[in-house]
């Protein structure tokens, strides 16, 4: 039997107005120490943003969302954080800020797959 791995996760969520307190989920960030796994999965639903009056354009929440996943998988394009070890990573991609793109709390979890994991979280709390 596959030994369980400790596994933390967080919503990825859009904040239109951050007064407003409004968000939409709209991706899913795992971390799995024992797998040495970071990986993000997202996906922007065009028919429900058109309820949000955004401030910037749809294209450009991509673009966001483009940066978080790059960082997440280490990619030199994004700069300095990207190069950092995957645990940093993850604490600084799910800090507390006061932007569009936000996470929600981390929680923790048990799983055999962080890639399973992520795919049935992702089901669960994004699509």
């Amino acid at each position: 039997m596959p030994r369980k791995e400790l596994f933390e996760y967080a919503v990825v969520r859009l904040v239109p107005e951050v007064a407003r307190e409004e968000f939409l989920n709209v991706g899913v960030v795992l971390y799995c120490r024992g797998q040495r796994s970071l990986t993000m999965q997202y996906a922007l639903d065009v028919q429900r943003l058109r309820v949000f009056q955004l401030p910037v354009p749809i294209n450009e929440l991509e673009t966001y969302l483009h940066a978080f996943q790059q960082v997440c998988n280490g990619d030199p394009a994004a700069g300095p954080i990207a190069a950092l070890p995957i645990a940093d990573r993850f604490r600084w991609l799910t800090a507390k800020r006061s932007t569009i793109i936000q996470t929600s709390a981390v929680h923790p979890g048990l799983c055999e797959s962080a890639e399973a994991t992520l795919q049935r979280l992702f089901q669960e709390l994004v699509l």
